[in-house]
């Protein structure tokens, strides 16, 4: 697997939620351990690791297309351990890995967090259903996200009226060109799609918020930042019920050929995990779609773009060899 370190710059566009990039690799014994550094991964808004776990899956499906589109030969071996903090192994296989997409979606992939023109055919939706229903899983699509406007007020108040959850976030908002990690991790301004003067006023919000909690600040920020009259409809990755930690990294695997489907069809997405982590907002959506509720996994609103999405930020990542923890 030494011949994979040329390409891991690459995967490293694999997407996680807030562009933490949690993902760590270590080269040992020709094989490369899939493991993750806690400093990134997000305590307050993914209590249970769901999020966690699915960027992990999602950097693995990342790999092995990367790999097999420089003729490399590649398979994940699950070996999920939450004490090592590793998910399981990329080793060398006699082929290569089968796959439709290659590198170049990789390189091109987007979060559009802007205006959709139109939601998903009929058509697209069936193969993306096909992509989760091959894992056992399945996708299902609301047209019309304006008509859950509701939903992602609750949410969205929801995230703003915990201060840990709105102290994690800032942590990981770049929303001046300034900032020391502008250009190798988190949400940037330009990410966002906010101007300067959006940017600004977040800033001075959440730089306030301890005091303007108290006066209304959570609902004022859930009305502002809402993506509900942007357009698009709502597709949900609907996995098994109860998913131990090693059944969301393969539906993380699932999310990415879901995305990478959606770009080749000239769609896009934009998570909506809120959604799913406030208890009243989950309620909600299972209950529109007739699921159990710990069976949603991922929310996104997805459509047909109405502009070119901005590129996101990512580390150069470090070199690993040896038996030591990541």
């Amino acid at each position: 697997m030494e011949a994979f370190r040329d390409l891991e710059a690459l995967c490293w566009r694999a997407p996680s939620a807030h562009n933490t990039q949690p993902w760590r690799l270590r080269y040992q014994d020709g094989a490369v351990r899939v493991g993750w550094d806690p400093a990134d991964a997000l305590p307050a808004g993914d209590p249970t690791g769901r999020d966690l776990w699915l960027s992990l899956g999602a950097f693995v499906e990342t790999c092995l297309v990367v790999a097999a589109d420089a003729g490399l030969g590649a398979v994940f071996v699950p070996d999920h351990d939450l004490g090592e903090r590793r998910v399981g192994w990329l080793r060398p296989a006699r082929d290569r890995y089968d796959t439709p997409f290659r590198a170049g979606h990789v390189r091109d992939r987007r979060t559009h967090r802007g205006r959709y023109r139109s939601g998903l055919s009929a058509e697209v939706v069936a193969a993306v259903d096909a992509v989760a229903r091959r894992a056992g899983g399945e996708v299902r699509v609301v047209p019309g996200v304006d008509r859950l406007a509701r939903l992602y007020r609750v949410a969205d108040r929801h995230l703003y009226a915990d201060p840990a959850v709105v102290a994690e976030l800032r942590s990981w908002l770049r929303l001046t060109p300034t900032h020391p990690g502008y250009h190798a991790d988190g949400l940037t301004d330009r990410c966002l799609g906010l101007s300067r003067v959006e940017a600004s006023g977040l800033r001075a919000a959440l730089a306030g918020y301890l005091v303007l909690r108290p006066v209304g600040l959570p609902r004022l920020l859930a009305t502002a930042g809402s993506p509900a009259g942007l357009g698009g409809d709502l597709l949900v990755l609907v996995g098994p019920a109860e998913a131990e930690p090693a059944a969301v990294v393969t539906f993380g695997r699932v999310l990415l050929r879901v995305w990478l489907t959606l770009q080749v069809a000239g769609a896009a997405l934009h998570p909506s995990s809120q959604l799913v982590d406030a208890p009243a907002a989950r309620a909600g959506l299972a209950g529109l779609l007739g699921v159990a509720s710990d069976r949603l996994l991922h929310v996104a609103r997805v459509g047909h773009p109405d502009g070119p999405a901005a590129r996101s930020a990512r580390r150069v990542p470090a070199v690993h060899s040896g038996p030591t923890d990541s």
